[in-house]
């Protein structure tokens, strides 16, 4: 929280609130899980970053590299993850549906009688979706056009996250190898 007004009533809550135990039975096994988790969670960036660079590096030589740059907010995080989502061979995917739903954008409407209720695709790979929300939330600072099409859900009463991932939906039709890059490569 960056907002001095609200940082003042938080400190003098931490400084005047009372602990909920002073068993050191509860404490000390709890203090050294979090030990253990934060060394694991370091360890886990660390690997992380790791993959970022490998990515980065190899994505550098793929020809289709420069497309993916110039998408608005790609830069050098999104680009690589984004070229990865896209795959190699760029023709792996037959439509920006197929993409859509291997990515878990794409939702799914399930009917039983006169009953029909819609949710998230469970069986895609977890880190695809994200990628694509993050860039789409990314790409409102780069592109009038997203930032528009983002503020119109919002100004109907949808959430950001909502919102986000419409966009998100949206430039996966737009993007792909399925999308403009047939614009742009075309002759």
């Amino acid at each position: 929280m960056r907002d001095a007004d609200g940082i003042t009533p938080r400190l003098d809550a931490i400084t005047s609130a009372m602990p909920l135990t002073t068993n050191e039975g509860l404490i000390t096994p709890h203090a050294l899980l979090v030990q253990a988790l934060v060394a694991q969670l370091r360890v886990t960036l660390h690997a992380s970053e790791d993959c970022d660079k490998a990515m980065a590096h190899r994505a550098q030589s793929h020809p289709d590299c420069p497309f993916f740059d110039a998408l608005p907010g790609a830069g050098a995080v999104f680009a690589p993850r984004l070229l990865v989502a896209c795959g190699e061979p760029c023709d792996r995917y037959a439509s920006a549906d197929a993409v859509q739903r291997y990515a878990g954008m794409a939702l799914v409407t399930e009917r039983s009688g006169n009953k029909s209720w819609v949710h998230w695709r469970l069986q895609c790979p977890k880190v695809l979706r994200p990628t694509f929300v993050e860039w789409a939330a990314e790409s409102t600072r780069h592109a009038f056009w997203a930032r528009a099409y983002d503020q119109q859900p919002r100004d109907k009463g949808a959430s950001y996250q909502a919102a986000v991932r419409a966009l998100a939906f949206t430039w996966i039709r737009k993007s792909g190898p399925w999308g403009l890059k047939k614009i742009v490569h075309s002759p």
